[in-house]
């Protein structure tokens, strides 16, 4: 998959294509829908697939300081993408002058002038353009102006998470933040991840038999409630059962909250300073303060236990 990073990195030469414009953040079902007829409908014309996203994110641009936290970064957005079978992703630096382009300018010169657009996929609420003025009818509207045609993909999945709504960024952001992990992982079709560097921490969790890997996360990451929660450290490709801890640290009276994983029966590891991905498939327990170390190394040792058997059951290649 080709990547590029504003309009000047699409090739010269760049013939027709096939479009679908959005945030995408977190590639959930609804946005695979999309995505995936973008890249059908490519196969079909025999031209190219492209998304096109934005950087940063465009409320923080429009609104500073009301960034939503992310479901993804860019770089594993890119990967999902991949695996949809898109050809190439154009990340388009959000600014404020981008941000006051009419919807008729952003159609002429990002669809038109640099992608070629032969047709164009979307959700039925798409917006685009200056104020987000642009909608489905205007972008259909200049299509016979320009020579592109449009088609609109009911992006709506429904199921068990967040009681029958619609599956969306927004729902998915909130059962995060809940804690409600599985229910994420359900309009994600995968479980949540969360990314980062691993730093030194108190070492407490070496201390106590459970060394954990401290992972300083991504700004703006999508983190789940305080809690304990099952799941996976992957580190180099290699997926490790996991039982992680997010919180404070009430125990040792923690004040900075934090991602700690640790990898079951893997005290081996030495992570400091590499890049790592924790996947967040179950709450276990709320984070609580024991009355004494005793009682929380018990607790530990149930939570490990329920973490390797919530991850043996569960089939990741589903």
């Amino acid at each position: 998959m080709q990547r590029w990073r504003g309009l000047e990195d699409i090739p010269q030469d760049w013939g027709r294509s096939v479009v679908t414009i959005g945030s995408y953040d977190g590639v959930h079902r609804g946005h695979q829908l999309i995505i995936g007829r973008a890249v059908e409908r490519a196969r079909e014309l025999g031209i190219p697939s492209v998304v096109v996203t934005f950087d940063p994110h465009p409320s923080e641009v429009v609104r500073p300081g009301s960034h939503p936290p992310l479901l993804a970064p860019h770089h594993r957005r890119a990967e999902l993408m991949a695996e949809l079978g898109v050809d190439a992703l154009l990340i388009l630096p959000f600014t404020a002058e981008f941000s006051k382009l009419s919807p008729a300018d952003f159609i002429a010169k990002v669809l038109v002038d640099r992608l070629h657009a032969k047709t164009v996929i979307e959700g039925p609420n798409f917006r685009f353009g200056h104020k987000a003025a642009g909608n489905v009818a205007l972008l259909t509207e200049l299509g016979a102006t320009y020579d592109y045609t449009v088609e609109v993909i009911d992006l709506y999945v429904t199921g068990e998470a967040g009681g029958g709504q619609p599956f969306s960024s927004t729902l998915t952001r909130r059962l995060i933040a809940e804690g409600d992990v599985a229910g994420a992982a359900e309009i994600l079709g995968r479980p949540h991840r969360v990314e980062g560097i691993v730093v030194r921490g108190a070492q407490r969790g070496r201390e106590l038999g459970f060394p954990t890997a401290n992972v300083e996360t991504l700004p703006h990451t999508a983190i789940p409630a305080d809690g304990v929660y099952a799941g996976w450290l992957e580190v180099d490709g290699e997926s490790m059962p996991a039982a992680i801890s997010v919180g404070t640290n009430p125990q040792f009276d923690g004040t900075e909250r934090t991602v700690e994983a640790y990898a079951i029966d893997r005290v081996d590891l030495d992570l400091y300073g590499l890049h790592v991905a924790v996947d967040f498939l179950a709450y276990v327990r709320g984070m609580l303060k024991f009355d004494s170390i005793d009682d929380l190394l018990v607790a530990m040792a149930a939570d490990v236990k329920r973490s390797s058997e919530l991850t043996a059951a569960y089939d990741r290649t589903h």
